[in-house]
């Protein structure tokens, strides 16, 4: 099977990125109470968690709630400053978690550069206990979808050719498919659409890179753009009230470990 993500590359993202997170953590925070809002929603009370891939916006509000918090991540870096007991993941193929380990598992955007969605799901439900609940979050398709075509149409004009610059999403409507194949329950997938104004478009990619969200696709192009590109690309993109509008279409996954 060919690679979509580079591996290496994401988790150098992710390391580097681990500097410059407080610029971003308003965020990740925002996005990391989404989960924690469907969380309270449950009667279910939960005593042992696994933070995958939080990036800090996660676990100290997991602890604040009585639990035990382990936080996973694949870079060192990301995994120490999470706020729980950190725990180095040592690939994609095998996450190492122990079986029936946890009562809940959240994992806000750290599941959307593995190229194995679905082994992914099922190395979480396996860490689950019976009974247990994965919370995750994921972009879907749509997100940044304005973004791709100027970054194409820019990069056609200034030199020819075109390589991928922001990742392929899954459909909103295959993700209950993929829970209840890797054999969870209630296996639900909302849709939470967000916008993200920018008065300088040059700090969505800045923000990006500060989230450890760089491109790590496999067919990158590893040559240097030419330097007006980016600016040329965001400049085509739409504004609202003469800021820069960027789109998350956001999947939110449910289901429970049988």
């Amino acid at each position: 099977m060919q690679n979509i993500f580079d591996f290496d590359a994401m988790v150098k993202h992710r390391t580097r990125a681990a500097r410059r997170l407080a610029s971003v953590r308003p965020v990740l925070e925002d996005l990391a109470e989404r989960l924690l809002d469907r969380l309270d929603d449950t009667t279910t009370r939960f005593a042992r968690a696994l933070d995958f891939g939080g990036r800090g916006a996660l676990a100290p509000q997991l602890a604040a709630r009585g639990m035990l918090v382990d936080s996973a991540d694949f870079s060192p870096a990301m995994a120490s400053l999470a706020g729980g007991r950190p725990i180095l993941l040592p690939g994609p193929a095998d996450f190492g978690l122990a079986p029936e380990a946890y009562d809940v598992i959240l994992a806000p955007f750290s599941l959307h550069f593995l190229d194995d969605l679905p082994g992914a799901l099922i190395q979480l439900r396996r860490a689950l206990r019976p009974g247990g609940l994965l919370l995750a979050s994921l972009p879907v398709l749509g997100t940044l979808h304005a973004l791709r075509l100027a970054l194409l149409e820019a990069e056609e004009q200034f030199t020819g050719r075109v390589s991928p610059r922001v990742s392929p999403f899954p459909d909103l409507r295959d993700c209950a498919g993929l829970l209840q194949r890797a054999g969870f329950t209630h296996p639900v997938a909302d849709l939470e659409a967000l916008q993200f104004l920018y008065a300088n478009p040059l700090a969505l990619l800045h923000d990006l890179r500060a989230a450890g969200e760089t491109n790590a696709l496999a067919g990158r192009s590893r040559t240097i753009p030419p330097r007006a590109l980016f600016a040329a690309a965001l400049a085509t993109l739409p504004q609202e009230n003469g800021r820069m509008a960027a789109q998350l279409h956001m999947a939110v996954l449910t289901g429970w470990a049988s």
